[in-house]
């Protein structure tokens, strides 16, 4: 506890409201300084996959291509997401190095990060390509799949510039250097609209490739995001003399395993949370190509807004690294309870949203009013669930920062497949509300995660604030 906090105390016996007020508004903005610029790269990121769907979703068969896009994404993130998520211990061992001024360490993790990157990368696209033909014993419907493999093989080509981009952004935003990465991702949104009209639509002399054409549009904008990183990751080394040119940095195979360590928990709880959509998407799949086209609006939807808290997450787990890493308790503990109150605003105004004009999002994304319909069912689910997937998230960042990355990863395997698919699945196929029902499970798996963490966080921060 801070001096100032500590004779507040003895005078009144605890923080005044006016007094907590004030250290709120204190923690607000640098913590929105920070998580402005990562809510709008996460959204850049995030825009680039509607985008796609809506390209797509203007060829012939508009569900069918949808429906492809959604099931084929969503099995490639989630093998391509854990594997980038393994990086993830970067926000705790340089966000502590740097608040305490130790940029030997932070360089050194960056050098292993990379390093890790480059081995995971051929592991992640083997087991991509076993998706097709194992989606097609699932016996989801052929047309989609028969859509889905050309478009999933050109998209994994991008699996290495993908986990060289996290394991950079991840050391960047550690170290306060965020502008460059909402730059890249911001640009590369019109690298990826110009690439989806080239190469889906056979515009300025290229073949038209149809679906497959958005793989390897998101191929080029992903290369062009590592070295536009790259690039601005060595412009501010100088400028911020942050080491990365000074000799010493080596393989280091204990860091390795230390980088996995924190990493490996997190990324576990991503693909506990991606892998339940991902199962949700295969077995919508089989209800057929309407329902599966409503899926992919609804959480393409959820997702954009899901990016906002998740760039507040980021923060919070930077702002509470750093807090620590300096043996600042107090601030520690305020960072976190500060992030999850904005996140949580935020996410409360995008289930009103949802609710009001639900079939005019829909009608973004396809003219069909088949699929509009479907995809306006499903956002109404959604808007009951946004406020705790806000709780949960930023929650899950301010626990990395302390270095909790196993508690997270427990309460989504409970919640989200203990609970929420076998209930979904039931109300889905027993009870016979179909798309609906599996999305009510999931709602109910995320209410409860949201409602966990909240409390977890309250208990595993309240020794911070009596150092």
């Amino acid at each position: 506890m801070t001096q100032p906090e500590t004779n507040l105390s003895r005078k009144t016996g605890g923080l005044t409201p006016r007094s907590t007020r004030d250290l709120f508004f204190s923690e607000l903005r640098p913590t929105l300084s920070l998580a402005l610029p990562l809510i709008v790269a996460e959204l850049g990121w995030m825009s680039m996959g509607i985008v796609d769907t809506i390209m797509v979703g203007r060829l012939p068969n508009s569900a069918v291509a949808i429906g492809a896009v959604s099931l084929g994404g969503g099995l490639y993130y989630t093998v391509a997401i854990f594997g980038s998520g393994l990086l993830l211990g970067l926000d705790t061992l340089v966000s502590q190095a740097f608040g305490r001024k130790d940029l030997a360490d932070a360089r050194a993790s960056l050098l292993n990060s990379l390093v890790v990157a480059l081995i995971l990368a051929p592991l992640m696209m083997g087991v991509v390509s076993l998706w097709p033909p194992l989606m097609q014993r699932m016996h989801i419907d052929h047309e989609v799949v028969n859509e889905m493999g050309p478009f999933l093989r050109a998209l994994n080509w991008s699996t290495l510039p993908l986990v060289l981009y996290f394991a950079l952004r991840r050391y960047m935003q550690a170290v306060g250097v965020v502008k460059p990465i909402t730059f890249a991702l911001i640009s590369a949104n019109v690298v990826n609209l110009v690439g989806n009209w080239i190469f889906i639509y056979g515009r300025m002399g290229s073949r038209a490739y149809g679906l497959p054409g958005s793989g390897w549009s998101t191929c080029a904008a992903r290369i062009y995001i590592t070295l536009v990183l790259a690039g601005s990751l060595l412009y501010f080394n100088k400028r911020k003399q942050l080491g990365l040119s000074d000799r010493g940095a080596r393989i280091e195979i204990s860091r390795m395993f230390e980088l996995l360590r924190l990493g490996f928990p997190a990324a576990s709880q991503i693909l506990l949370e991606i892998g339940v959509f991902t199962v949700a998407a295969a077995l919508i799949g089989k209800l057929g190509p309407l329902p599966l086209a409503g899926h992919q609006i609804a959480l393409n939807a959820a997702s954009f807004t899901y990016m906002v808290p998740l760039g507040i997450s980021s923060a919070a787990a930077v702002r509470v690294g750093q807090a620590i890493g300096r043996g600042d308790a107090a601030g520690a503990r305020r960072a976190g309870w500060t992030a999850i109150a904005v996140g949580a605003a935020f996410m409360t105004l995008a289930g009103i949203l949802f609710v009001s004009i639900p079939a005019w999002i829909a009608r973004i994304f396809s003219p069909d009013p088949k699929v509009i319909h479907f995809g306006a069912e499903l956002l109404l689910v959604a808007a009951a669930f946004e406020l705790f997937d806000g709780l949960q998230t930023v929650a899950t960042g301010a626990l990395r920062g302390m270095g909790d990355t196993r508690t997270p990863t427990i309460t989504s395997l409970f919640s989200y497949w203990i609970i929420g698919l076998p209930v979904g699945y039931i109300l889905c196929f027993h009870v016979g509300w179909g798309a609906v029902g599996l999305w009510i499970g999931l709602c109910i798996g995320l209410i409860l995660i949201g409602s966990i963490l909240l409390i977890l966080w309250q208990y595993r921060s309240r020794p911070l604030a009596l150092d």
